[in-house]
């Protein structure tokens, strides 16, 4: 050994030597076990496959900027919920009151367990799969889980894009295409579509011309052309953004994370100028405190917390495990969750503002087209001219006019009013209609579009950032499958993920038939809601109870240079378990109490009617939530019994200068302790060096091993007492 060595120092010194393990190891000539007699599992050395493991972890790529990965988290979170689920719940759900057991469920449940996945992620920096089977082999199959429920959301959702480009290309044109039912010819006589006269002009676009949808989903009625061009453009689109990783999707995110801000403020000021906004904003945050005591809705807020922050996915954890080991990502889960948020609360006054503005348009409509039934009343001498108040002028009838004149007829008509057929036109009715999903993005928001002074700009904005929105969504699904495969099983990127977006484009042609729609919505309520659960429960047990939360603690400190607010101790060993399992059970009951079915566009009715599934659909569907579960259970039994290797007996460790490296993404906490600590599994190294003081030669040294036999390997050896000529 070198005379200069700490070692050979410490021999000829009485001084105290606190010198780490990583430091003194840095001045030692590198060992590698399989050439020395620290080679327990007989394996033969390769150095090709040695060079390979080292560049693997050396070469990770990583984020060109803080700010990209920032861009990138709020990308993938901020969704196509933010704009159309989030103001529907908000409007359901007791107004401005809701937002108080949102906030409440977003700091209990959503920020610790984001913080959880950014944690593990960035520590481990592997993908989902990687993650688990670090942390506990025998749950290995929640990356798995994870895997699969990110392909089946890429699935519709790509689709929704693909909508969303049709009404872009569409939106290059005025009139709009949707502002005015089509005419069509009898004979010599041209008629208004019966369909689109029935119902209004944009429901007719979006069901007719659109998604020319079949009366139910047992009538496939064949690929529609026009949606499977676009959905082909909308994977070629993720391809693209997706085929150099973060190199590629990365430099996507400026644009697509920023743009829809651009958007949504631009419409937050074009619809604060329309007549009518403030109705609509009033009514929005208007609170109905009592709501907050209804359970029903603290279940929606959980539910809603849970999936916009994209937890389970293991998106959120592909893209932390590009990050380096001390990025402070405490600090990027706080700022990404209440980004999330803010932008939930900034699309709900552009939507009430845009949709309070429609309610006053179809408002005057409702009065005009009733005040010409009491004109006609008037004439037949069927209501009495002494009925209409005097100030009344039906030229310029206002809707408080038509109200008071309404309720003078309905009272002394009282017993006859229903035959009268009139309506009361309140305001108030117009803005209680609910609408969410496609029904207000592809429906309410574009009719209101349509009295907007340069629609065509409007619908072309408005489009674009549904695109930007959900593109920014996929690239986040696409890396929970592709970063945990390519770091499992060292796949080409570039053909894996090509190879990827071809097969889901091949599956997904089930969405572009006539009924795709209907297998959009049964993907959408059931594929991903009750596995995804699942799988964030047993993240946080894997981590808060298997790993150990005091473990997790010490080296997110290490990791930090902080430790962690004690808060999150709690909320990961106690509360979110708990409130996670209680969301669990209402979804169940949920599930038993309301039968699945759709809701059906009929034809001949021109009105949407609720179906329930046939039992070939029920059949699917039961399917979708068993196979998106089936991992968990399967990956556990075969570790268990040890049906399978967990990668425990091909332990790769390397002593380098002034580090130790070791292949985390398959090891066994109990091999691992065995191999590098001591026979207590605390002690078991975290996936990156710790410094440990090597506390003198009459200390126990942290490499002292047992002299028991070790399990798999069946032998017993000491290395602090190992002659160091040996070393």
């Amino acid at each position: 050994m070198p005379k200069n060595s700490k070692v050979t120092q410490r021999e000829h010194s009485s001084e105290h030597v606190t010198e780490s393990v990583a430091d003194l190891l840095a001045h030692e000539e590198p060992v590698d076990y399989k050439r020395s007699v620290l080679n327990v599992t007989g394996e033969t050395w390769d150095k090709q496959k040695e060079g390979e493991e080292e560049l693997d972890a050396e070469n990770r790529p990583a984020w060109n900027s803080k700010l990209q990965y920032i861009l990138a988290q709020i990308g993938y979170s901020v969704g196509l919920g933010n704009v159309w689920r989030f103001p529907y719940l908000c409007q359901k759900n007791g107004g401005g009151a809701y937002l108080v057991p949102y906030l409440v469920l977003l700091i209990i449940i959503g920020l610790p367990l984001f913080f959880l996945e950014l944690a593990v992620g960035q520590r481990i920096r592997r993908g989902s799969i990687g993650v688990w089977n670090y942390i506990c082999p025998r749950l290995g199959g929640i990356g798995y889980a994870s895997c699969l429920v990110c392909f089946f959301v890429g699935l519709y959702y790509n689709v929704i894009i693909g909508w969303s480009i049709f009404y872009f290309f569409k939106s290059f044109q005025y009139p709009l295409p949707w502002s005015e039912c089509p005419i069509v010819k009898n004979g010599s006589v041209a008629v208004v579509e019966t369909e689109c006269e029935r119902s209004s002009a944009t429901t007719y676009f979006w069901y007719r011309e659109t998604l020319d949808i079949s009366n139910s989903i047992s009538e496939s009625g064949g690929l529609n052309w026009k949606m499977t061009l676009c959905l082909l453009v909308a994977w070629s689109l993720v391809g693209l953004a997706m085929i150099k990783g973060i190199q590629s999707s990365g430099k996507v995110m400026y644009f697509s994370s920023l743009f829809p801000y651009v958007v949504l403020v631009c419409f937050l000021v074009r619809g604060l100028l329309l007549r009518g906004a403030v109705d609509g904003i009033m009514h929005m945050f208007t609170p109905k405190l009592d709501k907050m005591l209804d359970p029903q809705v603290w279940r929606e807020a959980a539910t809603q917390v849970f999936f916009a922050l994209g937890l389970g996915f293991g998106g959120v954890i592909a893209f932390s495990s590009y990050n380096k080991q001390d990025n402070n990502c405490h600090f990027d889960a706080t700022l990404v969750s209440f980004i999330n948020f803010f932008t939930s609360v900034l699309a709900t006054l552009v939507v009430f503002a845009v949709l309070g503005f429609k309610a006053n348009i179809m408002n005057e409509k409702c009065v005009v087209e009733n005040a010409e039934k009491i004109l006609g009343y008037l004439n037949t001498n069927v209501l009495s001219h002494d009925l209409i108040p005097p100030h009344v002028n039906f030229s310029h009838l206002t809707a408080k006019d038509y109200n008071e004149m309404y309720r003078v007829i309905m009272t002394v008509k009282e017993g006859h009013f229903k035959e009268l057929g009139l309506d009361a036109c309140l305001l108030e009715d117009e803005l209680n209609k609910s609408v969410q999903g496609t029904g207000l993005a592809f429906i309410a928001f574009t009719e209101a579009m349509t009295h907007f002074p340069a629609s065509p700009f409007w619908s072309v904005m408005f489009f674009l950032m549904l695109i930007n929105l959900g593109l920014g969504s996929m690239i986040g699904t696409m890396s929970g499958i592709t970063t945990p495969i390519i770091d499992t099983f060292k796949v080409r990127k570039e053909v894996f993920t090509v190879g990827c977006c071809i097969f889901a484009f091949v599956v997904g042609l089930i969405f572009v038939q006539r009924s795709g729609n209907y297998f959009v919505t049964m993907f959408d309520d059931y594929s991903a809601t009750l596995p995804l659960t699942v799988v964030v429960i047993l993240e946080n047990i894997a981590v808060a109870w298997i790993y150990g939360t005091k473990k997790f603690m010490q080296e997110l400190t290490e990791m930090l240079g902080f430790r962690p607010y004690q808060f999150y101790y709690y909320t990961w060993k106690y509360v979110s378990p708990i409130c996670m399992a209680v969301l669990m059970t209402a979804s169940i009951i949920q599930l038993g109490v309301s039968p699945p079915g759709y809701s059906a566009w009929i034809r001949e009715e021109a009105a949407e009617k609720f179906l329930f599934y046939p039992t070939w659909a029920m059949a699917i569907l039961i399917s979708l939530i068993i196979l998106a579960s089936l991992p968990l259970p399967l990956v556990f039994i075969l570790r268990q019994f040890h049906l399978v290797s967990d990668g425990s007996n091909a332990l790769s460790v390397t002593y380098k200068k002034g580090r130790m490296m070791k292949d985390i993404s398959n090891l066994e906490d109990n091999d691992e302790t065995r191999f590098i600590l001591s026979k207590v599994p605390s002690e078991t190294p975290s996936p990156m060096p710790t410094h440990r003081s090597y506390l003198g030669p009459g200390s126990n040294s942290p490499m002292e091993m047992s002299t028991a036999p070790n399990g798999r390997y069946g032998s017993g050896y000491l290395l602090a007492s190992t002659p160091e000529s040996e070393l």
